[in-house]
């Protein structure tokens, strides 16, 4: 039986989602944990990657099992007793079969989150800025990006994806107290795109860039001409949206 599992993470420790030769990632961690759960042999595919140092408020993966009760609060209980306390396990519901966790989302959600002035409970959790930046200017280009759909200038190069385009349905940034943050969703995205567009806005902050540089960076289709990626550390994976028909038999966990 398929399984859809909801979970957070907190990336500071970890190499990035994917499993890695040479770190730690949060799959390994994950999978082992399912593992102990379950005995069996589980393999767990997520909605997508995160780099090192990212987090996730909300990350889905899939996995298969021969248990056919799941579903409830009490697997929830036990793995979240397994894994460690940086990684926390919301639900976990039955799908159809064939439902998959990463090519069947409609969309997914980021934040990047920055601060102002020097907060030590936001340490690894957000980025501290030391430069004043014009947040009216930097929604006024975020908002343009919702009239493109190729995004090759803010892809990592020497990607595999057959490619760049992407339909951005929200970009803006809000104030939260002393903490600024910027929510952008989109049916897909691209290897580091989220960084490296919150790094171009930064130069439009800054009035290094005017709005139509932003969208002469957006139309040149060329990553050199984009601003440097931002730290990971401010980054977060909140939501992933599937069609409701790939639910077999949804129980949220107590």
């Amino acid at each position: 039986m398929r399984y859809f599992i909801y979970f957070a993470y907190n990336g500071t420790a970890y190499h990035g989602w994917q499993i890695q030769p040479n770190g730690i990632s949060v799959q390994e961690v994950f999978t082992n944990g399912l593992r102990i759960l379950l005995r069996e042999n589980t393999e767990v595919v997520a909605a997508g990657r995160t780099d090192t140092g990212v987090h996730a408020k909300q990350m889905v993966a899939h996995f298969d099992s021969e248990q056919e009760d799941l579903a409830g609060g009490d697997y929830v209980r036990r793995l979240n007793s397994i894994l460690p306390n940086d990684i926390a396990v919301d639900k976990i519901l039955a799908v159809q079969p064939n439902a998959h966790a990463r090519f069947d989302a409609i969309s997914r959600k980021y934040e990047y989150h920055l601060y102002i002035g020097k907060n030590v409970f936001k340490e690894n959790l957000a980025l501290r800025m030391y430069h004043p930046l014009d947040f009216d200017l930097m929604n006024e280009a975020g908002n343009k990006l919702k009239d493109y759909t190729d995004f090759t200038s803010f892809s990592k190069l020497h990607t595999d994806v057959k490619t760049n385009n992407c339909i951005i349905t929200e970009a803006g940034w809000r104030q939260y107290g002393d903490e600024w943050v910027f929510t952008i969703e989109a049916d897909r995205f691209l290897r580091n795109m989220v960084r490296s567009i919150v790094g171009t806005l930064f130069d439009v902050g800054m009035h290094k860039l005017s709005v139509a540089d932003f969208c002469r960076i957006i139309e040149a289709k060329d990553r050199c001409k984009a601003g440097v990626s931002v730290p990971a550390h401010g980054l977060y994976l909140v939501e992933v949206h599937y069609p409701d028909k790939l639910l077999f038999k949804p129980q949220k966990s107590e």
